[in-house]
């Protein structure tokens, strides 16, 4: 099943970094059985070992890399004779599985060999200086792990039989919600939608309700709607201001529309959240 989050669910980053760090390993150093809560990458720089996971064991040396996945029970060990070097990187975040996902790694195909190995060391070598910056260490390890997922995707030979195996409505379904999320706040038309993502009106409308059991249209409406209570928050902000900053250059249509949504004029909304101590009332919304 798809399931999209729309902008105003979700105020989750696209991706989250969690450690990154560099280890010589000793012989026979090994990790777990355990569980991680974020994704974790191994890059094997050196030396070899083994990973394990769901009841399959990879042999793994020099160039090549691992990815651990959350919640799933996996256990690694450096070679007894020849240990390995390598670095690691974790992180999470909204994004993050569909960037595994473009680069070909998942729980079911959780290793991957480097062809362009000096780049992902030179990654993670620009990770591991960067801890020593006082403002902004954070920003550029994140840019860097942009980087360095960018360079596992381009160098994966297979992302393109990945990519015939996406469901092709699931693609279609997602660039509309995209496209819906980033220009709400325009007069856009469903007409402009359908044209943007390459399909015919009905044909769009149609695959749009399978996934989400909803239109593109009423799709639109709630999303406007969700951010207007968002902003009557803000006291400062008059009806017809927030009217426009949702698409409606007319507040008396705003207003129909509000209430036809939400089961009150946008006026009383705006009071309640207004009010000392009461919480705004949550409405179904119109489908």
């Amino acid at each position: 099943m798809l399931e999209i989050l729309a902008q105003e669910k979700t105020n989750g980053s696209d991706l989250i970094m969690y450690q990154c760090g560099t280890e010589k390993c000793k012989p026979g150093h090994y990790y777990g059985p355990a569980v991680r809560d974020h994704f974790l990458i191994h890059y094997i720089a050196s030396g070899k070992g083994i990973f394990e996971t769901g009841n399959k064991t990879y042999k793994l040396s020099a160039g090549q890399g691992f990815l651990i996945c959350p919640g799933i029970v996996t256990y690694y060990q450096a070679d007894t004779i020849e240990p390995w070097n390598y670095s690691w990187i974790g992180f999470n975040g909204a994004k993050a599985e569909f960037y595994l996902k473009k680069a070909g790694l998942c729980q079911k195909t959780p290793t991957f060999t480097c062809k362009k190995d000096k780049a992902i060391e030179n990654c993670f070598i620009q990770m591991l200086n960067s801890k020593q910056m006082q403002k902004s260490k954070e920003m550029r390890i994140l840019g860097y792990l942009y980087i360095f997922l960018s360079e596992l995707i381009e160098d994966n030979s297979d992302v393109q039989i990945f990519d015939k195996d996406i469901n092709r409505k699931e693609k279609y379904v997602r660039k509309i919600v995209d496209y819906i999320n980033l220009n709400y706040a325009t007069k856009i038309k469903i007409n402009e939608i359908a044209n943007y993502v390459g399909l015919d009106r009905s044909y769009m409308g149609a695959i749009f309700k399978e996934y989400l059991n909803t239109s593109p249209q009423n799709y639109l409406i709630n999303l406007k709607m969700s951010k207007a209570c968002e902003l009557m928050k803000d006291q400062d902000l008059s009806i017809g201001d927030i009217s426009r900053s949702v698409g409606y250059e007319d507040p008396l249509l705003f207003s129909k529309m509000f209430k036809k949504i939400k089961g009150v004029p946008p006026s009383e909304y705006k009071k309640m959240v207004g009010d000392e101590g009461l919480e705004p009332p949550t409405f179904t919304t119109s489908r």
